[in-house]
């Protein structure tokens, strides 16, 4: 089983980057000014920010036996963290360049041959993945200081002048530290260059027309906008077993107990948050505000630890709904079928297997994959996920998790020997107060880029509940 399953585009070789000029810390990796203009700016010089650009290892995987899956798993979800760990060093200037990615290819090498061992010993050991342990530095558009809000220091001022007058002068300063240490964090958001006002996007959506035969109808699930507090930087698809395997924080509805050890048998026996006894488990990475302030997982593994800071945003609504095929009636989903839409490393993977959908309420027609949207007045932002919606027929997962499912053509057709399925469709909306600025969480390496947007499905509805869902979507209704 593959912890990733995103295709890797080859790229010319990376210019060589000048010499540091800044730190920028909480996320936002190196700020350095590079030897020319970088894509998309002006001619003069301009801050761009480093991060680590790996080869995809799991994209290699498209067979890995049963019994080996635990072990490749671990040992992929060991390549992020050293990713991870790697990219925490670079962005506090605490490793050189040349070093950092030296001590990396190391780790990787060693990994590498520990997951290559796993799959000979079970008959499938894959050729060329030792060649996959090097990792080069990559480009992005850094943070524009001006665009981070300050942090909330009324508070923390108000406390400073209490402790002033208290005489307690290593309390003030232990203050003035964890201010300054906010104020960091709140720096490294995306770029100027990542937003766009959604006025100034051109109509794009375009949707198939139905034909004869179609399945034209819809059913929708009631699950809640995590009114429990469901959250944990886990993920039981690509990362079983492995706390923290996400380095990001996750969201949930539906099922009660999703985390890193779940099994079918604890899903099925767990209880949900859908009025409709829905047990499936629906998660996407969190929304935060760029604000500066200490969230609950300020210091903790998928938060602060990882470069995920700021203010967690609830949803204002969540909706989940199945859909049909415009062109042929919908088979039913196996229960336990994971599907994962969207590429968490979109950044250095490329868009191949991009699916993010950013955009405002009144304006979805027109969709964004790598911009985040900037909302007029009264109007809020909008996070769809449209999942894959055609089936291989026979596996409920793939060793690269995105190869037993595929999206279907413009036209609304799956590809030879797949069959169309209920297609999940999830719309998050987002009360953004007017010139904040917001973020996605993301690996650290992946710079909260909106492109890395992504969503994570498993089925755990009852066949009883499924067959009904079919039928109505079949029969052109829209159910409840």
């Amino acid at each position: 089983m593959s912890q990733k399953g995103h295709k890797r585009r080859l790229r010319p070789k990376h210019k060589i980057l000048a010499a540091m000029s800044a730190l920028v810390l909480g996320g936002g990796g190196v700020v350095l000014v590079s030897q020319g203009a970088f894509a998309g700016q002006d001619s003069r010089n301009a801050p761009v920010t480093a991060t680590i650009d790996c080869p995809d290892v799991g994209d290699k995987l498209d067979n890995v036996p049963e019994q080996a899956r635990n072990e490749v798993d671990a040992n992929l979800a060991q390549l992020d963290t050293q990713v991870a760990d790697a990219y925490k060093q670079l962005s506090s200037g605490r490793a050189k360049d040349k070093a950092l990615l030296g001590g990396l290819k190391q780790q990787r090498d060693q990994t590498i041959t520990k997951l290559s061992d796993t799959l000979g010993k079970a008959g499938q050991k894959p050729a060329g993945l030792d060649a996959l342990s090097g990792c080069v530095m990559k480009e992005a558009a850094a943070a524009d200081p001006a665009d981070e809000p300050p942090a909330d220091n009324g508070a923390q001022g108000a406390a400073d002048q209490g402790a002033a007058k208290q005489g307690a002068p290593q309390q003030q300063q232990q203050q003035q530290q964890q201010q300054q240490q906010q104020q960091q964090q709140a720096k490294g958001g995306p770029a100027r260059s990542d937003f766009v006002a959604i006025g100034n996007v051109k109509p794009n959506v375009r949707k198939p027309a139905a034909r004869g035969g179609a399945s034209t109808g819809s059913f929708a699930v009631q699950c809640g906008r995590n009114e429990n507090g469901h959250f944990n930087p886990d993920n039981v698809i690509v990362a079983p077993g492995v706390s923290n395997g996400a380095h990001h924080m996750h969201d949930y509805v539906g099922n009660k107990t999703t985390d890193a050890f779940s099994t079918n048998n604890s899903l099925a026996q767990s209880g949900t948050t859908c009025t409709n006894g829905d047990q499936s488990a629906y998660y996407w990475p969190v929304l935060r505000l760029r604000d500066g302030k200490a969230e609950k997982d300020a210091k903790a593994p998928g938060g602060g630890q990882d470069a995920n800071v700021g203010t967690i945003l609830k949803p204002k609504q969540v909706t989940i709904d199945f859909k049909g095929s415009p062109v042929s009636k919908v088979t039913a989903m196996p229960r336990f079928m994971r599907i994962i839409t969207g590429d968490a490393k979109a950044l250095t993977n490329g868009n191949a297997n991009a699916n993010a959908s950013w955009s405002c309420t009144g304006f979805e027609n027109r969709q964004l994959k790598d911009k985040y949207p900037v909302c007029p007045k009264g109007s809020d932002v909008v996070r769809t996920f449209n999942f894959q919606s055609c089936w291989d027929g026979k596996n409920i997962d793939s060793a690269n998790h995105r190869t037993h499912v595929a999206f279907a053509d413009a036209n609304g057709n799956c590809k030879k020997g797949f069959k169309a399925i209920p297609q999940l469709v999830q719309r998050i909306v987002y009360s953004v107060p007017p010139g904040s600025r917001f973020a996605v969480d993301s690996f650290p390496e992946q710079l909260h880029k909106p492109v890395t947007d992504h969503g994570d499905f498993i089925n755990v509805m009852s066949n009883g509940l499924m067959a009904g869902a079919v039928r109505c979507i079949n029969d052109g209704r829209a159910c409840r």
